[in-house]
């Protein structure tokens, strides 16, 4: 039931000492502030971090093979080891725990020698022979056509997804490069797809690569049944570092690799990366909140000590009250609604300016920079209000029921 003396009271008292309220109210302020800032800012830099992610499956990673070091089954250290089609049966066969295993080679980096020719147009670029799964462990942004499937790799099909970079440079600025042919190292392919950069700014590898079927790859480049590397991704219930492990240990038993030897297979996975990532931000957050807080409860004290002296000055307004038959209930409740009052405008006010203030810092940063535009979620935005009520309702237990234990008599004796 809404009270309009009691909310008299506490304006008039408000407008009677406007500098000790606008101090209280400015530590609950900056507490609020300090709260929804830190996480804006912490929100903004971990999704511009996770940008880089964006493209890849997070549960992926990569295997390659590498000089041996150790000497094992009579075979000395030193020798260079080879992946083929053997293995990536192994893989699929022994490690269930693999999603999408996609298996790579690539045709050098021709940088400054044309490997690549159209009518009278010519380009340097990079030969990728892959899997249809590796579209699914590195999502490609696909603005015209297809990227390779199933059947290309059953019928060793000669075609080609090409990057963006490779359409521009082979082919005139309005012509729609799908059905249309390309000689890679003298072999005809026909276009079916092209590869758009993921991020704004167009640092993106893929636009200037051309990626043909795997298998046509090896036929058409005389590459037998080598593979270069493996990139694979493993289902949810998984963690990379568990499969990456198991894979190494498979295919070190298979090419007779010492198991003491922890340079021959190189490895790396991004999950490992994404958890190590979440890590760092997770401690961030904690520390926002660590700071937030104790910045809050800094403020909630100053409040409490600014109703005590409310309560002192108004001693014997509070005995005659009660003199009067007002009910300690009416005098705490009195107490706690003006402690509440006050917390809440001060939060409400950091609430707006701190969302304000990430707003225009958000639209003053551009897309492709490294920080993400400022936010912060709705939940901690209502979480931010209810600690405001608790606050307040904390700052106003002490004062309360100081005022409650306030005897009539000695309260006008007092003031006498």
């Amino acid at each position: 039931m809404f009270d309009y003396d009691k909310w008299q009271e506490i304006f008039g008292t408000i407008r009677k000492n406007k500098l000790r309220t606008f101090l209280t109210m400015l530590g609950i302020f900056w507490g609020i502030f300090m709260i929804i800032i830190l996480l804006g800012a912490g929100n903004s830099f971990q999704v511009g971090v996770s940008k880089d992610f964006g493209q890849w499956a997070t549960n992926s990673g990569f295997i390659w093979g590498q000089k041996t070091t150790v000497s094992h089954n009579g075979f000395k250290p030193g020798r260079y080891l080879r992946f083929d089609n053997s293995d990536t049966k192994l893989i699929l066969n022994r490690a269930r725990e693999i999603k999408h295993l996609a298996p790579r080679n690539r045709l050098g980096d021709f940088r400054g020698n044309n490997n690549v020719t159209r009518n009278h147009k010519s380009g340097a670029f990079t030969i990728m022979g892959d899997y249809p799964d590796f579209n699914k462990i590195q999502i490609q942004k696909i603005s015209n056509g297809r990227f390779i499937n199933e059947k290309d790799i059953t019928d060793f099909r000669k075609v080609a997804v090409i990057g963006l970079n490779v359409k521009n440079i082979l082919f005139e600025e309005d012509e729609d490069p799908v059905g249309k042919y390309i000689t890679i190292k003298k072999v005809n392919f026909m276009v079916v797809g092209v590869i758009e950069p993921i991020k704004s700014d167009g640092e993106d590898e893929n636009q200037n690569s051309i990626h043909v079927p795997f298998t046509t790859f090896q036929r058409s480049f005389n590459y037998g049944d080598k593979v270069g590397w493996y990139a694979y991704s493993i289902k949810d219930e998984y963690h990379a570092s568990e499969i990456e492990t198991k894979i190494i240990t498979l295919l070190k038993e298979k090419n007779n690799v010492s198991p003491l030897d922890e340079d021959a297979i190189g490895h790396f996975n991004l999950q490992e990366k994404f958890d190590e990532i979440n890590g760092l931000f997770s401690g961030l957050k904690y520390f926002t909140w660590f700071v937030g807080l104790s910045t809050l409860f800094a403020g909630i004290i100053g409040v409490s000590n600014i109703m005590l002296i409310i309560v002192k000055e108004r001693t014997r307004e509070i005995g005659i009250r009660k003199s009067l038959g007002a009910t300690p209930v009416s005098i705490i409740s009195l107490i706690m609604q003006e402690s509440i009052f006050l917390t809440m405008i001060g939060g409400y006010l950091a609430l707006i300016f701190s969302l304000l203030l990430l707003e225009v810092v958000g639209n003053l940063i551009p897309e492709d920079e490294v920080f993400a535009a400022p936010s912060v979620s709705l939940a901690v935005a209502f979480g931010a209000l209810g600690l405001l009520v608790i606050g307040g309702a904390i700052a106003g237990i002490l004062p309360a029921q100081k005022a409650a234990s306030i005897s009539p008599i000695e309260a006008i004796r007092n003031e006498l």
